[in-house]
């Protein structure tokens, strides 16, 4: 497939240079670059989905009492914030 690329002439210049010193094609080294691009955008992992493997990420089991203390303490300090008695 032919691509057209229009580039600077400070890169046209720095490309003709490189191939006369290496010995190569314009299209070989441009292929060269590309694909070195792309292979190194390998989609990493996000870092929700390394918190789901090493554990970080997941349902907290707690007891019924605990629930409700942890409950209780949200409503008195948004209360508490927002200069209101806890209910």
């Amino acid at each position: 497939m032919t691509t057209t690329v229009r580039i600077p002439r400070r890169l046209e210049q720095a490309l003709a240079r490189y191939c006369v010193e290496t010995r190569r094609s314009k299209s070989e080294v441009i292929i060269e670059l590309l694909e070195k691009r792309f292979t190194a955008e390998a989609p990493l992992k996000t870092p929700y989905e390394l918190a789901c493997e090493a554990g970080f990420v997941g349902v907290l089991a707690l007891d019924e009492d605990s629930a409700e203390n942890s409950r209780n303490t949200v409503r008195a300090a948004i209360a508490k914030k927002h200069g209101r008695q806890p209910e």
